[in-house]
């Protein structure tokens, strides 16, 4: 077929969506009655319901249910971590680290001075002291 890796599970999928649609729709298709069928249905059960109850101004509708096709979500796939080094591009398997900025960094990269790291450890070290030391203010005692 000479079709590289991505065109052939392009393919494989379509297939697969091919093919769940056909024994999807022939399903419906045995499972659900004949539209005649329905229309008596839907007589039979709005004269049982003037009979039981006067007349009210609602209809009544029967409606088929909706089935959605499985879709896979490529940007799930996306999200994997990455293998390389976002400043050598050297891969780094799962040898990499992981900084704060967000990136993936070779063992020489790693540290926030050699790859120009863009997030302020300061203002994040302050917040956390402040999150896990709370200020305590007592309760002022009246002077007599």
């Amino acid at each position: 077929m000479n079709l590289c890796s991505n065109c052939y599970g392009d393919l494989c999928l379509k297939q697969q969506q091919a093919s769940m649609k056909s024994t999807v729709e022939s399903s419906l298709s045995a499972v659900s009655p004949p539209s005649s069928e329905i229309g008596s249905m839907q007589s039979t059960v709005e004269s049982s319901l003037s009979d039981v109850s006067p007349p009210s101004s609602e209809t009544i509708s029967i409606s088929s249910p909706m089935i959605q096709p499985l879709v896979r979500n490529p940007s799930a796939e996306l999200e994997k971590r990455p293998n390389r080094c976002t400043t050598c591009r050297k891969r780094v398997g799962l040898t990499g680290f992981k900084c704060r900025c967000g990136t993936t960094f070779c063992w020489a990269h790693r540290y926030p001075e050699v790859h120009g790291c863009t997030f302020d450890f300061k203002s994040a070290g302050r917040e956390e002291i402040a999150k896990a030391n709370p200020l305590v203010k007592a309760a002022k005692l009246q002077k007599i």
